[in-house]
């Protein structure tokens, strides 16, 4: 499978925000985007011509692509699958973003980052409804029961990460710590999934 295999700091610094792909390292001061919010390179702060409307709905694209840590052809498959859906084409694509398993994973705390999670998934500690699924890309349902195998439960990578979540930080998601468990109880609405992007604009490019 093509993954991509660079600095992923330089993916944030060139969207010029945060997109939370290097886990505890994006809480910390050794985030380079706290020192260097700008795209990296040697041109990086220097001035640059007003951006077209096509770059902003490309920057647009990008960071969303970026943020959940797809390839360009795994996001377009998922955009068609949006659009051949009833209701709004971007918030089907969000939903759809968010419904992804290495997302969930990463949402209930047992993974620091989603690359950490597709990780997790990929190695096979992760059952979903008590069957192990080893792909990233795998859309939950409502009710699904997400959890991490008996023997993968002392993993130090996992406890580390739910040192930083609390109980219940998503309505659309219930996690039991002691259990290494969690629920997805329903297809979050546009309006509560925390992603600061406007998937529009993806719409907007996608139909030229």
């Amino acid at each position: 499978m093509a993954r991509y295999t660079g600095s992923v700091c330089k993916l944030c610094r060139r969207e010029k925000t945060k997109l939370f792909l290097k886990g505890a390292k994006c809480f910390s001061e050794k985030c380079p985007i706290e020192k260097r919010n700008y795209p990296p390179g040697q041109h990086g702060t220097s001035r640059r011509s007003k951006i077209s409307e096509y770059g902003i709905q490309l920057r647009e694209k990008q960071k969303i692509k970026r943020t959940y840590g797809l390839l360009e052809t795994q996001f377009r498959n998922l955009f068609e699958k949006a659009s051949r859906q009833k209701g709004i084409t971007g918030e089907n694509l969000v939903k759809l973003l968010e419904r992804r398993l290495d997302n969930v994973v990463y949402r209930l705390g047992f993974a620091s980052s989603r690359k950490a999670a597709r990780q997790l998934i990929s190695h096979r500690h992760i059952l979903v409804n008590n069957h192990i699924v080893d792909i990233p890309s795998y859309l939950l349902s409502p009710g699904d029961l997400i959890k991490i195998k008996e023997k993968s439960k002392k993993l130090d990578p996992i406890h580390e990460s739910l040192k930083r979540v609390k109980d219940s930080v998503f309505s659309w998601l219930v996690i039991d710590k002691a259990n290494l468990t969690g629920t997805f109880l329903q297809v979050p609405e546009r309006a509560d999934i925390p992603l600061n992007a406007n998937e529009q604009l993806v719409v907007e490019l996608y139909s030229k």
